[in-house]
């Protein structure tokens, strides 16, 4: 592969999917195009660059872009977002909701769907406190590949192993052979959509909880600074923003500020302001007295 061959396949994944790779990640695209080259029955990078050259060039591109991007979830990651929805972000919002007893999640950057399921079984946790109640959950990917396993649903012994409790595989899950796939009630939870980040949010309407994690850290700053602005504005504006433990807003946007001592978390920075005033004015009144 020719510098020249690496710069345009670099640009060209940076544009359609955000990703970007440094000078060394030579071997990285050797290695993952080279089969989606083959596929093609193309030879080389080389021939594969000129075919993505070519106008209308659709299918191979997607192929490109699902092949270097990053695949990796597992149920209850992290597990400190996951008690931050349990224990404050659901409760404050079934206070503020009481009378739409309506509550929209998006997972961006869905995967193979263990995160969007490990909300919905959070939810079925709860269940006895969201009668009446509709709670939407979207999970979005750039991948048609892996959106299709989420959709399904069904993951191998490995995957189910990585975080997820067994009280919960076997609440939830049923064993087929070497895999095991999640009930049709909680599959039912969870919408799917194929989705770039990079394009418009219009059509989506509002959130009041988005997860989007471990995503950010592949884009430029110019495209995290741009991303985060466009969430901002489909939340609502007491809603919250989780992001991975690597992630963060500060230094790129003020739309949202840091929950206190709740790591990972954000709140629209409207919401900040004024969760902020009432004790502002308790100090201020005390010291007058």
């Amino acid at each position: 592969m020719s510098p020249a061959e690496y710069d345009y396949l670099r640009q060209f994944l940076k544009s359609r999917s955000g990703l970007v790779l440094s000078n060394e990640k030579q071997y990285l695209i050797e290695s993952r195009l080279l089969p989606v080259a083959r596929k093609a029955g193309l030879q080389s990078i080389a021939a594969l660059v000129a075919k993505l050259k070519e106008p209308r060039e659709t299918v191979l591109a997607e192929a490109v872009v699902e092949a270097m991007t990053t695949n990796e979830s597992f149920f209850y990651r992290d597990k400190t977002p996951f008690e931050h929805f349990t224990q404050m972000m659901m409760p404050e919002l079934l206070k503020a909701r009481a009378s739409q007893k309506k509550i929209r999640i998006w997972c961006a950057a869905a995967s193979t769907g263990q995160e969007p399921y490990t909300l919905a079984m959070c939810l079925k946790e709860m269940e006895s406190k969201l009668a009446g109640w509709r709670i939407e959950i979207l999970g979005t990917d750039i991948s048609n590949e892996v959106l299709d396993r989420a959709k399904a649903g069904t993951y191998t012994q490995f995957e189910v192993q990585r975080g997820l409790p067994i009280q919960l595989l076997l609440k939830y899950f049923t064993q087929q052979g070497e895999s095991w796939t999640i009930s049709p009630q909680l599959r039912s939870m969870v919408q799917w959509k194929k989705f770039n980040l990079l394009d418009s949010f219009a059509g989506f309407g509002q959130f009041d909880i988005v997860f989007c994690r471990n995503v950010l850290i592949y884009f430029d700053q110019a495209t995290k600074v741009d991303i985060l602005g466009r969430i901002a504005k489909t939340m609502t504006p007491d809603g919250y923003l989780v992001l991975g433990a690597a992630e963060t807003v500060v230094g790129l946007t003020d739309a949202f500020k840091p929950a206190p001592d709740r790591r990972g978390l954000y709140v629209p920075a409207a919401a900040a302001a004024a969760q902020a005033a009432p004790r502002f004015s308790a100090l201020a009144g005390g010291a007058r007295v």
